[in-house]
């Protein structure tokens, strides 16, 4: 799981209320959190493998969204190695982990597991809420025809980056001056937290909005693209703004325990004894939403990949071959069953109204095969050949 509490908890002199949680049966709860990664874990690397059966063609390189996607899947991926090894020590090693409350720092390797473990999950799991971030803007770029394999350069700086330096400044700050006298108080771990959760934030706000417009921007294109809107486009449009509906609704279900979590502890936190009968109710539901988050935290791997693939299956194909995501086929009646449509060659386009009709055409389905990459609901299929496929 990915908790600001987990680095709270290197320190020695930590609040009451990270000690209540992270004391409260640490045997269960390392078994939960092992169990849940490992399944996630392994079910995720089971979705991502290729499968008997699928259309397979060399491909030059992938479009920017397969790559986002792709790279979220390897966040959580890493993210739930990091929860399985944390949580192995934990349990295997609980007189190693008990050592980082020696406030002397005689032994340093006990702080430095418990701080290099915590980094580890909290760098991944943003990386991965920062490229989801991404994943919406680069949808909407799409559907603008603003974006191009180029872009990945600047969302790679812009999810590696960010999440780097959140995390680096968040520790500084949460350590401050040293990791064996960290300063206690709530304004001096509220940037820590701050830094945490402004990615998971910024995606709750930000990427319901993004999606929305893109939806919209898509039903403006079907529309446009013939002139009517037929079942067809509508049946598109609806399976894109499903694809984005169910991101979403993994998204929530994973996270939302830990904002409700972190606020029953900061109220518990203010409070000058939280072992008042009063607080009991407070107490216990602090202790459920933390069973809860080290469930559902590492499960967000493969859910999200029931999200953007659907169940792939289990019969895997261990031969090496590059495999290429299905496409969704624009309509029947502009795309052929096995039609591969060709590079348009932009020069001689702008010479010919005809062809540049058919190369906005072809914008047009290169925009709406990107969205609907990787859903298999449909029956027709569309292996795409284009220019952000292929690079401008």
């Amino acid at each position: 799981m990915a908790s600001p509490r987990l680095e709270t908890y290197c320190c020695p002199n930590r609040d009451a209320a990270t000690q209540l949680v992270l004391n409260f049966q640490p045997e269960v709860f390392c078994g939960v959190c092992i169990g849940s990664a490992s399944v996630s874990v392994l079910l995720t690397v089971l979705q991502l493998l290729p499968k008997k059966g699928q259309i397979l063609r060399k491909m030059p390189k992938a479009s920017s969204s397969s790559t986002i996607l792709l790279l979220i899947s390897v966040c959580d991926i890493l993210g739930g190695l990091g929860v399985i090894f944390r949580s192995s020590v934990w349990l295997g090693f609980p007189g190693f982990v008990t050592n980082i409350s020696v406030v002397n720092g005689t032994d340093m390797w006990p702080s430095a597991f418990c701080v290099g473990s915590a980094m580890w999950i909290q760098l991944l799991y943003s990386a991965g809420f920062w490229w989801l971030f991404c994943y919406a803007v680069d949808s909407y770029l799409v559907v603008r025809r603003s974006a191009g394999l180029s872009t990945i350069v600047l969302y790679h700086m812009m999810a590696w980056g960010l999440a780097v330096l959140l995390c680096v400044e968040g520790l500084a700050l949460l350590y401050y001056p040293s990791l064996t006298s960290c300063e206690k108080g709530l304004e001096h771990a509220i940037p820590h937290y701050i830094t945490t959760y402004a990615p998971l934030l910024l995606v709750l706000v930000v990427n319901p909005i993004l999606f929305r417009r893109t939806v919209s921007a898509v039903a403006s294109l079907l529309k446009g693209r013939q002139g009517i809107y037929t079942e067809n486009e509508r049946r598109l449009g609806t399976e894109i703004q499903m694809r984005f509906f169910k991101i979403m609704l993994v998204f929530i279900v994973c996270w939302s325990s830990n904002i409700v979590n972190e606020s029953l502890l900061f109220y518990l936190e203010m409070q000058p004894d939280i072992n008042e009968m009063p607080l009991k109710n407070i107490r216990s539901a602090a202790l459920i939403t933390w069973i809860i988050m080290g469930i559902l935290n590492p499960m967000q791997g493969f859910l999200f990949t029931l999200a953007f693939y659907g169940w792939t299956g289990c019969r895997v194909d261990l031969k090496w071959q590059k495999r290429e995501i299905p496409w969704e086929s624009m309509s029947s009646s502009t795309v052929g069953e096995n039609a591969y449509p060709s590079p348009v060659n932009y020069q001689t386009s702008l010479h010919d109204p005809k062809k540049l009709t058919t190369t906005d055409s072809q914008q047009t389905d290169e925009a709406i095969s990107m969205l609907s990459e990787g859903n298999t609901s449909g029956d027709d299929r569309l292996t795409r050949s284009s220019p952000i496929y292929q690079g401008w």
